[in-house]
């Protein structure tokens, strides 16, 4: 994973191309780096899962 696949997988669950996105653990720190810096940042959730994984989605309605 590098910045660039990361800003294309966000845009894809932006625009609804992706339902949800399963990130593997070793791909974390990359991801977030990017997530967190991302305008949209309030807007995609990351739900931990075992072994690692965090599934990413994307809410119409900001988290607070």
């Amino acid at each position: 994973m590098d910045k660039e696949r990361a800003n294309a997988i966000l845009a894809q669950l932006k625009n609804g191309e992706l339902e949800e996105y399963v990130l593997e653990k070793e791909d974390f720190y990359i991801f977030r780096e990017v997530v967190v810096n991302h305008e949209d940042f309030k807007h995609f959730r990351g739900n931990a899962q075992h072994s690692g994984k965090i599934i990413y989605t994307y809410i119409e309605e900001a988290r607070s």
